[in-house]
């Protein structure tokens, strides 16, 4: 279902309704998958390996086509592939090739595809990354050739971006700088994915959080809404016990059910290994 503003502009941008996709007869990866995303957000997709976090990016870009089950991103079923959707989609693969030819050639044969790409923004881009310019592309590192992509993928100004693991290959100060360049050139008509597992990379950056996790989607609630219901806490409670417990570097970090409203900071990794380790007692926690 979508549903209209007075000024006819969409809420809700991305739909899964039961969704199937297999990879193998003998078991599906996705059993009844519903998703809805709205725009305006950039979202972290979590999961263990193999549950399906590459899979449903491909999915809704519309690079597999579902088994069974309906996807919607904004008006279009993406395995029709249409010109106007794919004009305004990019996916950053995880696994990617660029063609031996020069950055200045690649820009002008891809960047065509795009109505809205941002010839002054990819350079600046560019600069603001280190990228040398007078290299063919296969003779770059892969962070180099990573930090191109990410840029030229901002450049293109489009609704709906995948990012499958964006932060791999990148150096400390290169994760730092992607983080400060998405959150700058962010739009209010965008819905972002991001694919992750370096979840410590980018927790400064997402709005909400999706767990996925054997075929379905588990929890999709914004970072507002989790500190909202759960404590997190470098300290323990003298009146309550803690619902999940881990052991960092700098100590131990606590989880709570947040009973007084009391402010806390969501810690991502330790909110995912919480919600692994025992997802009935967290989503109780999130739904009381």
């Amino acid at each position: 279902m979508y549903y209209y503003t007075n000024t006819l502009k969409l809420l809700i941008m991305i739909i899964a309704e039961n969704v199937h996709f297999s990879y193998s007869r003998k078991k599906p990866l996705f059993k009844d998958l519903n998703l809805s995303l709205k725009k305006n957000k950039i979202y972290g997709l979590l999961g263990r390996n193999g549950m399906g976090k590459s899979t449903l990016m491909k999915l809704l870009a519309g690079f597999l086509p579902a088994k069974e089950g309906k996807l919607k991103v904004g008006a279009y079923n993406p395995i029709h592939r249409e010109t106007r959707f794919m004009e305004n989609i990019f996916f950053l693969n995880e696994d990617f090739d660029l063609p031996a030819i020069s950055l200045s050639n690649y820009e002008k044969a891809y960047s065509g595809f795009y109505p809205k790409f941002d010839q002054e923004k990819f350079h600046a881009i560019l600069t603001e990354f280190e990228v040398p310019r007078d290299q063919k592309l296969t003779k770059l590192s892969y962070g180099q050739k990573k930090k191109i992509i990410i840029a030229f993928g901002i450049a293109t100004n489009v609704d709906y971006v995948f990012l499958d693991e964006p932060t791999n290959g990148l150096d400390i100060p290169s994760k730092s700088q992607f983080r400060k360049l998405l959150a700058k050139n962010f739009s209010e008509n965008q819905s972002i994915i991001i694919s992750t597992h370096q979840i410590r990379d980018l927790a400064n950056l997402l709005d909400s959080i999706i767990i996925i996790d054997n075929g379905e989607i588990q929890s999709s609630m914004d970072l507002g809404q989790i500190e909202d219901k759960l404590l997190f806490a470098t300290y323990k409670l003298d009146d309550q016990s803690p619902i999940y417990s881990e052991m960092h570097a700098g100590g131990s970090i606590h989880i709570y059910p947040n009973l007084e409203k009391c402010d806390s900071q969501i810690e991502i990794e330790t909110f995912f290994n919480a919600f692994i380790a025992q997802p009935q007692i967290i989503l109780n926690t999130l739904n009381a």
